[in-house]
């Protein structure tokens, strides 16, 4: 029996700017959605250092930083590249069909790897 990803309209693809974060629930979950690159992204919207909205982080070069103590998160896995926050933000499944952003929420632990600074690159 394969498993059915369910996905659920959340925004109008119009509605999505480049390099800003959106805040939304989800099914009770805050998620960020962030267009950059022409990708979008969809993260937990929770810092899990102090709790701050990441959507409205500062999106630079594949990351997004906390606004309030700037720990740095890949977008594309949820990798904790700089503290203060010790461990990543849980990614979601997300795409854009027929003018819409529709996001899956995913179960599961969140990315506890750290690495360099998205400054690095």
């Amino acid at each position: 029996m394969a498993l059915q990803i369910e996905f659920q309209p959340i925004a109008k693809s119009e509605d999505l700017i480049e390099n800003q974060g959106q805040p939304f629930t989800v099914e009770g979950v805050r998620i960020a959605v962030i267009r950059h690159g022409g990708e979008l992204y969809a993260l937990d919207d929770f810092c899990p250092h102090a709790d701050a909205t990441i959507a409205l982080g500062l999106v630079d070069n594949g990351c997004i930083a906390c606004p309030w103590h700037f720990a740095e998160f890949e977008l594309a896995t949820g990798k904790v590249l700089s503290g203060p926050a010790a461990r990543g933000i849980r990614t979601h499944l997300i795409r854009e069909k027929n003018g819409m952003i529709e996001v899956a929420l995913r179960a599961g632990p969140t990315e506890r790897g750290k690495e360099e600074s998205c400054r690095d690159h």
